[in-house]
């Protein structure tokens, strides 16, 4: 059987955690931003540090896991 959990965690929390799409962190012209559809360096940084983590929490520490047969 294969784990299709982590995958589905990683694509969720890519489309989730894209900058600028839902949010970006930090923002141009304010601290956070919705919707906006733009990014920056220091955006893509927090961004990938969140995604880091959280797939972490999510893989390793609560260990999700999904089985399609």
């Amino acid at each position: 059987m294969s784990d299709w959990g982590p995958v589905f965690v990683a694509v969720v929390l890519f489309v989730l955690l894209t900058p600028g799409l839902l949010f970006q962190l930090p923002g141009r012209h304010q601290f956070v931003e919705f919707g906006n559809f733009q990014t920056s360096g220091a955006s893509i940084m927090v961004h990938s540090l969140l995604y880091f983590c959280l797939v972490c929490v999510f893989v390793l520490a609560l260990k999700v896991h999904l089985y399609l047969d």
